[in-house]
């Protein structure tokens, strides 16, 4: 394989064919393990992305360097039987954002050793986002175009040797493809106590910011390099909120989506994505979102399985000797404990926040999942639950995929029964992007 399989999506889309791929943001390994069983199944390619605070040098949130992600994403897909060549690994927001507290010398510093490990650990698929102030920028002045496409190129030219150093051990390896710009959030979701309402990029900005890229390029004599970029990160117009999402408004969003016609070597990459419905998903890629990034939604629906499971063994075991979970006040509990990955996302009344660490379509419980007592607890739920969920409890909990169960095409286990209620919001981006068409 000499050609990216996402230069494909360029390939058909600007034949008119609206094929795109959905990103999954996330090392959650219940829905890796979901999107790898729906890639094997439908014989698709799968994109896997760690975002830039998930995963870096020392570790990330997650515990994981590039090189122990990749390794964790293949045993992984090795236990499911989904080949390798299917599995497209991309690094999301790389940068200097989570170096910011640096002056700039030692934050970019940081992003091109973050860039590095990357690519030199596999990733084919590299975000460089460079728009972030950093310690020494000036506060009320905004950070030009310039000034972030400069910084970018910057990183870019790391990549490029880092590929290098990396092709000469895997020889057959495919040069990496570049997304640029960041008209989204930042990662995790908005911290904006007041919702100001979400605002669709402007055609001017959009265009500028492609220029100032390609000018930085050129100054870093990255021509060849200029043309692995296939996408430039813009705001359709969609964003998640607490108990809901803003869609897509495909009449506001129709000036920008007309210009991509303009540039035949790119798509758009949209950023949170989440919650749109399959039919909006749909018009996102017909429109020219090549790229559809998910990650809470995807971990929201497997919570909302465990506290499915949660309640039917409540129900269960009411009145009995046996040793329940607890699973969601153990959750809950441990959020309490560290509040510092929801406090600056969360706000209302104590009730209002309460609601919210459950049931937040931000889903910020996703970060204390790995936590030693919740996955105590979530084991205990598991083994309660190991002879299968009885089917009155799973049709009023779990009703879609009850009707599987009684059709024998699921089967019942809480192993099983979390997967296949991640793969209800999976199938709604393969819906809408027709990805299987990518490998053929």
């Amino acid at each position: 394989m000499n050609n990216h399989p996402l230069k494909n999506i360029i390939k058909l889309q600007k034949q008119n064919i609206p094929v795109g791929i959905y990103s999954a943001c996330t090392a959650n390994p219940y829905v890796l393990e979901a999107c790898m069983q729906k890639a094997k199944e439908t014989n698709s390619i799968l994109l896997i992305e760690a975002t830039a605070n998930q995963v870096d040098q020392y570790g990330g949130y997650t515990g994981m360097k590039p090189k122990d992600f990749v390794q964790f994403v293949y045993d992984l897909a090795k236990e499911v039987g989904l080949k390798k060549e299917y599995i497209i690994l991309g690094g999301d927001h790389l940068g200097p954002l989570t170096f910011t507290s640096y002056d700039e010398d030692k934050a970019m510093l940081e992003a091109e050793e973050l860039i590095r490990q990357y690519v030199l650990a596999g990733f084919s698929k590299i975000h460089i986002d460079t728009s972030m102030k950093v310690n020494s920028d000036d506060k009320n002045a905004r950070l030009s175009d310039e000034i972030i496409a400069k910084r970018g190129a910057r990183l870019a030219k790391v990549a490029e040797e880092a590929f290098k150093e990396y092709k000469k051990l895997n020889p057959n390896a495919i040069h990496p493809v570049y997304i640029v710009g960041s008209e989204v959030p930042i990662p995790g979701g908005s911290q904006d106590i007041v919702d100001t309402g979400v605002q669709v990029t402007k055609v001017e900005d959009f265009r500028k910011t492609v220029e100032a890229f390609k000018q930085a390029f050129e100054n870093e004599n990255l021509n060849d390099a200029w043309q692995e970029v296939i996408g430039v990160v813009v705001q359709p117009g969609v964003e998640e909120k607490d108990s809901g999402c803003t869609e897509y408004d495909r009449e506001k969003a129709k000036e920008l989506m007309a210009s991509i016609s303009e540039y035949p070597n790119l798509v758009f990459e949209g950023h949170s994505t989440d919650y749109q419905t399959k039919i909006k998903l749909r018009e996102l890629v017909e429109d020219g979102v090549g790229i559809l990034k998910v990650g809470p939604g995807l971990t929201f629906a497997m919570r909302e399985a465990l506290f499915a499971l949660s309640f039917i063994e409540k129900e269960l075991y009411k009145n009995t000797n046996v040793k329940q979970s607890n699973f969601m006040e153990v959750l809950d509990e441990a959020m309490l404990e560290n509040p510092k990955y929801f406090s600056k996302h969360y706000h209302g009344s104590e009730n209002e926040i309460a609601l919210k660490r459950k049931y937040s379509f931000s889903d910020r419980s996703r970060y204390y999942m790995p936590l030693e007592k919740v996955i105590n607890a979530k084991n205990i739920l598991l083994e309660n639950l190991k002879d299968g969920v009885p089917l009155n409890l799973l049709s009023q909990f779990m009703p879609i995929q009850y009707t599987k169960v009684r059709e024998n095409i699921l089967k019942n286990n809480p192993h099983d029964l979390i997967l296949d209620r991640i793969k209800n919001t999976i199938d709604e981006y393969l819906y809408a992007s027709h990805q299987e068409k990518l490998n053929k």
